[in-house]
């Protein structure tokens, strides 16, 4: 018997009652689950106690504003993305010289610059940068409160210049390039006397000297090396080297690389004007200066057969 039009009609909307409530109940875990995911993509927008939202967007009114040009910086500063972060430092300068965080944003700046430094057998162009970032804070905000960090900072820049140069000089010295090695140690005690690095730069300095032939400048510098600095690792071998050179007592000085004329001035008749911590003094506006990252008479640096920065 065929069954009747509202019976049908009374099956069809049972069952599509229960396939409601089937999905719901099959989709109820899904959305409880997909809960803590939203959660968790509100928790990712602060990266270091900063606003990811910083970071999105194009207008006139973030490119402007003081709070959010620094807060870029300081966020691209903690994740160590450094050259983001001297683009967002210099920006707030070319914005905002007079604001309260000026100082500030240049001191970060040479901040900035000293973490991109790699070792010292690489490119010294962020060092050199880093002191002329912390020049322009000293010049440009003369007694902020970030000046005494500023000339700390510099300090460090400077010891890691000396040992820039120590290092070409020895990897000159060790490929028998014994003038290129000198002019290196060199530079050093004109400009770095009172540096870590001065005796050993003082001792490769005789080495050279000796190499070349030249022992009467060798025996200058060794007796320097007793003089000055006694009680250093090298002080044997300089006194060794000394004896040596007084046995053999050459009556000439004669230089055996006659295809590369020494033209630097020795050490013991350059002029010792350094200052205690091993730099040369500026006095400007009644203010002790360090020299600028430029010192070292823009020899530069070039690469090296070995990937090292010569």
């Amino acid at each position: 018997m065929e069954p009747s039009l509202p019976a049908v009609y009374s099956f069809l909307v049972k069952r599509a009652l229960q396939s409601i409530f089937l999905i719901g109940v099959l989709c109820l875990p899904i959305a409880c689950s997909s809960t803590p995911k939203n959660g968790d993509q509100s928790a990712k927008k602060a990266v270091g106690g900063t606003d990811e939202s910083i970071f999105l967007g194009d207008t006139i009114e973030k490119n402007y504003d003081p709070n959010v040009i620094m807060k870029r910086g300081e966020a691209f500063f903690e994740k160590e993305e450094y050259a983001e972060a001297i683009v967002e430092y210099n920006h707030f300068l070319d914005l905002h010289r007079t604001h309260q965080l000026a100082s500030y944003a240049a001191f970060r700046i040479g901040e900035s610059h000293m973490k991109r430094a790699k070792g010292i057998d690489r490119d010294p162009e962020p060092i050199q940068k880093a002191i002329e970032s912390l020049e322009r804070l000293r010049r440009d905000w003369p007694g902020s409160r970030y000046d005494g960090q500023a000339m700390e900072k510099m300090q460090e820049c400077h010891d890691l210049l000396a040992q820039m140069h120590l290092f070409v000089g020895q990897f000159y010295y060790r490929r028998g390039s014994y003038l290129a090695a000198a002019h290196r140690f060199e530079q050093i005690m004109k400009v770095y006397p009172d540096k870590s690095v001065a005796p050993d730069a003082l001792y490769y300095l005789a080495l050279s000297y000796h190499d070349l032939g030249a022992d009467d400048w060798a025996s200058e510098q060794l007796m320097l090396l007793a003089q000055k600095y006694p009680n250093t690792s090298h002080s044997n071998d300089g006194a060794k080297l000394l004896a040596k050179i007084g046995s053999e007592a050459k009556p000439a000085t004669v230089v055996a690389k006659k295809s590369e004329p020494v033209t630097s001035t020795p050490v013991a008749e350059a002029p010792r004007s350094a200052s205690a911590g091993g730099v040369t003094p500026q006095v400007a506006n009644g203010l002790m200066r360090l020299p600028s990252a430029t010192a070292m008479g823009q020899q530069g640096f070039v690469m090296c057969r070995l990937g090292a920065w010569c």
